[in-house]
């Protein structure tokens, strides 16, 4: 017990000392856009970064949140609006702007090598039709390809349509998430208090499925932890530990600050295998919810099946796909 409570002790004056070395770091600094680490499916990575750079108005990391948003990679998606494909096209629009991108003679919506260049291909059409609308020519962009060109060009800029400003909303904070970093990631101003939330749940018992009920008598699994532990603290997380990937920017293992979600995956290049998450406490130490027989722990993070880090906001917890 005594080298339990010494390891609080350290853990807790490394947490102040780390938010107050926080302070002080840069901002960022200017820099070409590029994919955060492990961010985009490896299979998706290439086309990303190729056609995420089409036009200036377009970048690899808006690219991705858009297609992310779109379809959450899913190359097999339809909405009941008959929206298909990885990029969510409908049939009347792939018929005029699908193009075959990885040129076997036909232009499928259902295959990714030709709807990832079709995105960007009639994403940067869009933004030639409005460049000369005042405001910002990738939200104009953005706003065309949710409510046509017309609307942007008739309204002087993103139209005062509530689903439009919010797909102009999401992308733009979602391209944060896949975003490599350029400088320093601002730190969290809420990690401080999830962290104690989920000190205080230190040396309970794991619960496959569990989300701290009374009925299951407030017991755990990893990512019902994380997600209790920013609950606490007003932010909304999706129940799954890779929808939770997204709920920020990723910052690098060196920048790591109490409070980021830390992940595990099975493929270090695909966020989708992601199988256990923890919030980071400082010292190469998260607070976890390891698995079956164990309790909520400290364990280490460096291990082989880190994948990376998110550094929770409101406005990317917002940001995320609504599940079924």
């Amino acid at each position: 017990m005594a080298g339990t409570g010494l390891l609080l002790s350290f853990l807790a004056l490394l947490v102040v000392g780390t938010f107050s070395a926080a302070a002080g770091l840069a901002r960022g600094g200017a820099g070409a856009v590029t994919l955060a680490k492990g961010a985009v499916p490896s299979i998706y990575q290439p086309l990303v970064l190729k056609w995420g750079n089409l036009c200036p108005a377009l970048n690899p990391a808006l690219l991705a949140a858009q297609l992310y948003q779109e379809s959450g990679w899913n190359a097999r998606a339809q909405s009941p609006a008959q929206a298909q494909g990885i990029a969510q096209f409908i049939p009347g629009t792939w018929a005029t702007h699908g193009i075959d991108g990885n040129g076997d003679g036909k232009a499928d919506v259902w295959d990714p090598e030709d709807a990832i260049p079709s995105a960007a291909s009639y994403d940067c059409e869009l933004a030639s039709y409005v460049k000369d609308v005042p405001g910002d020519l990738t939200d104009n962009m953005l706003a065309s390809y949710n409510a046509g060109a017309y609307r942007v060009i008739e309204a002087g800029g993103v139209p005062p349509i509530a689903e439009t400003r919010n797909y102009v909303r999401i992308i733009r904070t979602l391209e944060k998430s896949f975003a490599a970093p350029v400088g320093t990631v601002a730190p969290s101003q809420q990690a401080a208090a999830a962290i104690y939330y989920a000190q205080q749940r230190l040396g309970t018992k794991y619960l496959w499925g569990g989300e701290g009920t009374a009925a299951q008598g407030g017991r755990f699994d990893c990512s019902g932890l994380t997600q209790a532990a920013y609950a606490s603290v007003g932010i909304t997380l999706p129940r799954v530990a890779n929808d939770q990937w997204n709920a920020g920017p990723h910052p690098s293992r060196a920048e790591l600050l109490p409070g980021d979600l830390v992940f595990f995956a099975y493929d270090l290049n695909d966020p989708r295998s992601i199988h256990h998450v923890g919030i980071y406490v400082g010292g190469g130490y998260m607070i976890d919810a390891p698995h079956t027989g164990a309790v909520i722990r400290f364990d280490r993070i460096d291990s082989p099946d880190y994948i990376g880090a998110t550094r929770v906001t409101q406005d990317g917890a917002r940001a995320l796909p609504a599940k079924a």
